[in-house]
């Protein structure tokens, strides 16, 4: 079966589960989406990385990452194999140098890999027919990169701080390992900065 290449194209809230995100994924060469309900654990791990956020101490994905480099273990590449009942079913490609296996995992987790080992994602036309949609315009992936993420936490008030006072409360947040009140507060010197 021939492998449908994909590009990470951002995430958005879930309007359907608290807590959760929607990753979405284009076609590289199509109009196509394939929008992947994830938690919000593996959500702060993928954008952690893509937005180079510094963290005192490695996550889950971090840590898998440092262990396959000093092991000599290349990622070759991320498929999403499967689409069924609402799951949708990953393997990695994994390369020691004498020999290649695949390894199951769950599509959240291997993109959260993917961004870190910059390994090509690919899927079938079976699960795109399933679960992609067709779009026919270009989104604006500024809006999918941050959609919803960057949105105020309850109640609290950032206009009210200058930007040198919130990259502080950013950082104290990422120390304390408060990372999703810390990527809201970055979302915020953004906006502030454009």
């Amino acid at each position: 079966m021939e492998k449908i290449a994909l590009k990470l194209l951002g995430m958005i809230n879930s309007q359907s589960q608290s807590g959760a995100y929607t990753l979405i994924l284009g076609e590289v060469e199509g109009n196509r989406r394939l929008p992947i309900l994830i938690n919000g654990f593996e959500a702060q791990a993928i954008l952690f990385h893509i937005e180079q956020i510094k963290i005192p101490r490695p996550l889950t994905h971090d840590l898998f990452k440092n262990f396959a480099d000093i092991f000599g273990i290349e990622f070759k590449q991320v498929t999403i194999s499967k689409f069924a009942q609402g799951i949708f079913y990953s393997t990695l490609l994994c390369d020691d140098g004498k020999e290649q296996k695949e390894i199951d995992s769950r599509t959240s987790d291997a993109i959260a890999l993917a961004v870190r080992f910059n390994c090509p994602i690919f899927t079938y036309e079976d699960v795109m027919s399933a679960a992609g949609v067709s779009v026919d315009e270009e989104p604006d992936i500024d809006d999918l990169a941050t959609g919803g993420i960057g949105n105020q936490s309850e109640g609290f008030d950032y206009d009210k701080f200058t930007v040198e006072e919130l990259e502080e409360m950013m950082n104290e947040a990422i120390e304390n390992e408060e990372y999703e009140k810390a990527s809201q507060i970055r979302d915020m010197i953004n906006k502030r900065k454009h």
